[in-house]
């Protein structure tokens, strides 16, 4: 039988600083702890994090700031020593570097077939959902007494297509009035279901079934349910590629349900989505780069550099879009995810997408800290930090000069119009 699948360090005392200069020790606090909003000086008053900050970047002869320049991200005070930051922060797992979706919409196989053909999914598994049985075979749901449902787990690169747009898929594949079963194909074992990870799927489901309701599109109300995914469980071999093992039985089965004519009848010339081009990220040859990036551009993305605090382009910026890698053009950061943490550099609390981003451990201050890279690229963009804000707690400390932004009203023209679903209802932040 087929598995389910997908399935503060303490650091020592800082008794020697190495002959790393630090004008008071006030100033050593408040650059150790810069996530925070205000911070208390030596002799107890309150003071801005930008001036401090100020006085310790590099000067204007040399945009590039020495090493200790980022200590002011770097530790955190735990009341009676320096701590490190935790061993790993956003370094993707395999799993976390895929996407994964879950839909019901009768026979798996009828929707595993459309799944597979869409541009970003990288794999598509028929199984079963929904039920109080483990590892049920399918002559088990087949009964109706396990309280399961077939369905299809959809694995995905959320750097190529989003969960929007599988969302879109999806409907278009079945009939979403019928709670009863699906086509020829009937009971609770065949009824249609979205089946949610996380708050932002359960987010994005409910809007697309409210919006595809409110269209008038079919005349009966949409009896899909959306429900926390608990356990699914793949189905046995025979059933996964169904349609590529036995295409004489299952177009046969296919055409003979009647689910083709209901899709054609209801969608017509919008059943098939025409995908826009897939963008590939790529990192250009080092000669070109250095051609195409300024000098500080390169310095940081390609040789770990750091840009000052406060004098770059993006720490302020409040103009509603998304940052991609000013090398590759791939998404990383969006504006809706953004904060000041008054460190003087581009802060966000997560990531665009999970399996955007990757993380090596930066020894370059003589401790651990978490880098942060671009997937594709492999730019460095800076370091992820544990003192942001909820919900995450995390803080993205990012360099101006690794990033372009892309305006909200830009991104479709520039080929980023699966982000603007994200900006709906939301003015600028």
């Amino acid at each position: 039988m087929v598995q389910e699948r997908m399935g503060h360090i303490r650091m020592r005392r800082m008794a020697n600083l190495n002959g790393m200069a630090l004008v008071t020790l006030g100033l050593f606090a408040v650059a150790c702890r810069g996530g925070s909003q205000e911070k208390a000086g030596s002799d107890g008053a309150d003071f801005s994090v930008e001036a401090s900050a100020k006085s310790g970047a590099a000067s204007e002869s040399n945009p590039i700031s020495k090493p200790g320049a980022e200590l002011a991200s770097a530790m955190t005070w735990a009341g009676d020593d320096w701590v490190s930051m935790p061993a790993s922060l956003d370094k993707p797992t395999a799993e976390e570097a895929t996407g994964r979706a879950v839909f019901a919409g009768g026979c798996f196989w009828c929707i595993e077939t459309p799944f597979e053909k869409v541009p970003g999914v990288r794999d598509a598994v028929s199984g079963y959902t929904g039920g109080h049985v483990d590892n049920p075979s399918y002559g088990e749901v087949g009964l109706g007494t396990t309280g399961h449902t077939e369905a299809v787990e959809v694995h995905y690169d959320p750097t190529r297509i989003s969960y929007s747009q599988l969302l879109d898929v999806f409907w278009r594949q079945f009939d979403p009035t019928d709670a009863s079963g699906s086509f020829v194909d009937r009971g609770t074992q065949y009824r249609p279901g979205i089946f949610y990870s996380n708050e932002e799927q359960r987010r994005l489901a409910q809007g697309s079934s409210d919006a595809l309701q409110a269209s008038g599109r079919f005349p009966r109300p949409l009896a899909t349910e959306i429900t926390a995914l608990e356990k699914f469980w793949p189905a046995e071999d025979y059933h996964q590629d169904y349609y590529k093992k036995k295409p004489d039985h299952y177009y046969k089965y296919r055409n003979a349900s009647g689910r083709d004519r209901f899709i054609d009848s209801y969608w017509g010339d919008e059943r098939e989505i025409e995908w826009p081009a897939v963008k590939k990220f790529v990192k250009p040859p080092v000669d070109e780069l250095k051609q195409r990036l300024s000098p500080l551009q390169f310095e940081v993305t390609q040789a770990e550099g750091t840009e000052r605090a406060f004098g770059n382009a993006f720490h302020d910026n409040k103009k509603a879009g998304i940052y991609v890698d000013i090398v590759s053009g791939e998404p990383l950061f969006s504006s809706l995810d953004k904060f000041d943490s008054r460190t003087g550099w581009p802060s966000f609390t997560k990531p665009i997408a999970k399996g955007s981003l990757k993380s090596n451990k930066d020894y370059h201050l003589g401790y651990a800290r978490d880098e942060v890279r671009s997937m594709h690229a492999d730019s460095h963009l800076g370091h992820v930090f544990p003192d942001g804000p909820k919900p995450t707690g995390l803080r993205y400390c990012i360099n101006s000069a690794a990033l372009r932004f892309v305006p909200k009203d830009a991104l479709a023209s520039e080929g980023y119009g699966e982000f603007l679903a994200d900006f709906q209802g939301k003015g600028s932040n």
